[in-house]
């Protein structure tokens, strides 16, 4: 059996994207990790050739976002990784994501256990979506709980949309509209004890905002942007973690110096009150808030009405 890992980059150091971790908490399983490498304006290369392993290879790229609009570029940078992927099995990662240590022999298991199912064509992960430190993750209804993270190599198989998840498609268009209306098909997939800790919504306040407009420009563009964010501070808000769950565990080890560097906590807000904001986040909204308290308070976790892009096979066949 051989193991694949991928990713697509960009401006990893000026956004504030522990990539560098994400490729390490992987690495362990994979036999190679292709990085296929945008042309930013910062030491993203020398991070990961800071690895020092001869299991890397860097792709470099150019990210068209003229062609490639409302973020179907990330799709397009994240398949030409996947593309230069040679294993059985291709393990995805992004850049704000890791997988802890203890999940790496479940992983290892489920892909040796299924590598010959023709049945199966990748494993399904539960996320943790920290939010504004360390110590606290969000379980709001619109944060997706589970997302496919390994793949079988096969080229009918395609990032979709904005790269959070794949489809199989037997014709494929990167372009938008066309992109967002070719559908596909959901991958058959097996869902594995293991989850992916994803530390997207963790960054200094103003970094956190310059990575928000940074996500703007390349699904809105410009004008639209500036229109979208008018008005608003220099910092991002994050509201009030105290109504958060509050994370218990611990994190994967080579988030260790990451987590160290953190400076911002007399910014943030560790009670339960929100104060005045111009615009509140989709989880603070009421709707989602009455939802989100009923889903976990009332159904054990169980999500109403979400989306899920898969579809569960059983892991006994």
């Amino acid at each position: 059996m051989r193991v694949s890992g991928f990713t697509f980059i960009k401006n990893a150091v000026q956004l504030y994207i522990p990539v560098k971790q994400a490729i390490a908490s992987v690495l362990p399983l994979c036999d190679e990790f292709v990085v296929a490498l945008g042309d930013g304006q910062d030491d993203t290369r020398k991070e990961l050739e800071s690895l020092n392993d001869p299991r890397i290879k860097i792709i470099n790229t150019t990210w068209d976002t003229e062609t490639y609009t409302k973020n179907t570029v990330f799709a397009r940078e994240t398949d030409k990784a996947k593309e230069a992927c040679s294993g059985d099995w291709l393990f995805y990662i992004q850049g704000d994501e890791a997988l802890h240590e203890k999940y790496l022999p479940v992983v290892r298991a489920a892909m040796e256990a299924h590598l010959h199912n023709p049945n199966v064509d990748g494993l399904l992960f539960g996320y943790k979506h920290f939010w504004g430190d360390y110590e606290h993750y969000n379980r709001s209804h619109v944060f997706y709980d589970y997302e496919i993270r390994v793949i079988r190599n096969k080229p009918e198989i395609h990032s979709w949309k904005d790269a959070q998840s794949f489809r199989k498609f037997e014709k494929f268009d990167y372009t938008y509209p066309e992109y967002q209306n070719m559908g596909g098909s959901m991958l058959r997939v097996v869902k594995i004890p293991a989850e992916i800790y994803h530390y997207g919504w963790v960054r200094p306040p103003e970094m956190m905002m310059k990575k928000n407009i940074s996500s703007s420009i390349t699904y809105r563009g410009n004008a639209a942007t500036q229109e979208k964010f008018q008005g608003l501070q220099e910092r991002f808000d994050y509201g009030p973690l105290g109504l958060l769950s509050k994370f218990e565990g611990t994190h994967p080890a080579v988030m260790r110096d990451w987590i160290q560097k953190i400076h911002w906590k007399d910014q943030l807000n560790y009670g339960k009150k929100r104060g005045k904001v111009v615009r509140p986040e989709k989880h603070e909204r009421l709707k989602y808030r009455v939802l989100s308290w009923i889903e976990i308070h009332l159904l054990g976790g169980r999500r109403l009405g979400a989306f899920k892009n898969y579809k569960l096979v059983n892991s006994r066949k």
